[in-house]
């Protein structure tokens, strides 16, 4: 076989949905397996539908997600260009040459005849499909007279081009994921190849395209298997060699119930989006929502693709080297937000406490704090095993960097003792004796002091850390403590005595 050629073939109508990088990554992936070439090829014939910003946003979620272009709008190549609306000059002589070959044909019927005729089937309980049963009855190059339909070229009548689908013939094809289909061509309708406004559609554009940039396997979301057999039947009215084709499963709701949506996400709180959408409706992406795009991508190749073993985690080198469409499944791969999360907090630990401080100093700095970097990585370690994203280092350690200006009411009417104050007080003489204020000499001080007097040590330690948290969370009290040093340990003691003792 020549070499691999795949592409993906985003329309810039939107924000990119992560089904669309995973087809992206299934797509880079067996390119790379294979030694071959990834292509990212904007198809943006439906102007109708285009969105300012949408082409960028498309190639930075690819360059974010780590997948890597070959040939495309910014890298060039021979086979471009590879915009489709910078190649609507090719498209108009392919869809000729099926009119001239007979298999396509004008056809000048109005969207409000059409209209019509759809209605009218509906109230008889069927269903309208232009095809071989009807379109020698209307409005087109067949049904009308070569004089008839030249006349209305020349008068400038509205147009477009049919693919002349053949009657009653079986078409059977192969999808390497799905196997061998068959297709009864009755079953379909003449699709629009060539639109009035000079534009192909999807269906001849992509395929001239896949044509001429020696497309070997096309890789594409399941939505176009029910395409496949007009694309096989265009390929053989060009006499072309068709590549082999491969539909990926849908990516489903939490529920299983249904194609994952942006709905789904607003509704639960997780993006559908790998970034930040800023036009018109806004949408959160998984990047600015604190995910690692190590975790995302391997988050995304194990919905729908199983590698056959009860490995996990994946860098990009081993997925390409694993990779294989043979084990993609057929079915729907469901969507769980809380995996997500998981495969985030995976990759978060294996980050260094020095990497996770440099990228939470950033953080701090935003809030108005700026700590050295040796404190940070302290910090960084100590809480790091509890969180799945950087941000949530400030929900774990926001009492390290400020005093409790409240305690919560629960934890004082359950905890708060009536000696609480006084061994409070007693701990702050005890403190204040430690010379070498670290974790494990503060531990030990304070301990033997519980133990000396004979106190109960979860009342101490649950009054301790009220007054030094605001309620009871945080890691190891001695650790917190080491960290915020003597002088304001002692302020935050003799503050919580003097608010909660009120």
């Amino acid at each position: 076989m020549s070499q691999v050629r795949v592409r993906f073939a985003p329309s810039p109508t939107g924000p990119l949905h992560i089904g669309g990088v995973r087809t992206a990554l299934y797509n880079y992936l067996f390119a790379r397996k294979n030694d071959g070439v990834f292509i990212l090829r904007i198809e943006d014939t439906d102007q109708t539908r285009f969105v300012g910003g949408a082409e960028e946003y498309i190639m930075d979620s690819l360059k974010w997600s780590g997948i890597v272009v070959d040939e495309g709008i910014n890298e060039g190549g021979e086979y471009g260009p590879y915009r489709q609306s910078d190649r609507k000059h090719l498209y108009r002589q392919y869809a000729d040459i099926l009119f001239d070959n007979g298999y396509a044909y004008y056809a000048f019927d109005t969207p409000e005849e059409l209209e019509a005729l759809r209605t009218e089937s509906e109230k008889e309980g069927k269903t309208f499909i232009y095809n071989a049963d009807n379109r020698e009855k209307l409005n087109n190059s067949i049904s009308l007279s070569a004089v008839e339909w030249n006349a209305k070229l020349d008068m400038g009548e509205p147009y477009v081009i049919r693919f002349k689908m053949p009657h009653d013939e079986e078409i059977l094809f192969n999808d390497l994921i799905r196997g061998d289909i068959s297709v009864n061509t009755d079953a379909l309708d003449d699709k629009v190849l060539f639109k009035s406004d000079g534009m192909p559609t999807y269906h001849l554009a992509h395929m001239v395209d896949d044509h001429l940039m020696k497309i070997t396997h096309v890789i594409r979301g399941e939505e176009w298997l029910p395409s496949l057999p007009l694309h096989v039947l265009l390929y053989r009215a060009f006499g072309w060699e068709p590549p082999l084709f491969a539909h990926l499963p849908l990516l489903l709701k939490p529920d299983g119930k249904g194609k994952l949506s942006k709905r789904d996400g607003d509704k639960m709180g997780f993006p559908v989006f790998p970034l930040f959408w800023p036009y018109g409706e806004t949408a959160k992406g998984y990047r600015e929502d604190g995910y690692y795009p190590e975790a995302f991508i391997n988050m995304l190749a194990l919905l729908g693709w199983n590698p056959g073993t009860e490995q996990e985690i994946f860098s990009m080198e081993e997925l390409i080297n694993a990779f294989s469409l043979e084990r993609v499944g057929k079915s729907g791969s469901r969507f769980d937000p809380e995996k997500a999360k998981w495969f985030n907090h995976q990759y978060l630990q294996r980050r260094t406490n020095n990497q996770l401080a440099l990228e939470f100093r950033e953080f701090l700095r935003a809030k108005g704090f700026h700590v050295d970097m040796v404190r940070l990585e302290i910090l960084t370690g100590l809480v790091k095993e509890r969180i799945s994203f950087v941000k949530e280092i400030w929900e774990q350690t926001d009492f390290f960097f400020k005093t409790p200006d409240v305690y919560d009411p629960e934890v004082v009417k359950k905890r708060w003792q009536p000696d609480s104050e006084k061994i409070l007080k007693e701990l702050v003489t005890v403190l204040q004796d430690v010379e070498d204020f670290t974790s494990t000499a503060t531990e030990s001080a304070v301990r033997t002091w519980i133990e000396t007097k004979g106190y109960n040590t979860g009342s101490v330690m649950n009054a301790f850390r009220l007054v030094i948290v605001g309620t009871l969370r945080g890691p190891h009290m001695f650790d917190i403590i080491s960290w915020i040093g003597k002088e304001n340990t002692i302020n935050r003691i003799e503050k919580g005595i003097s608010e909660i003792g009120r």
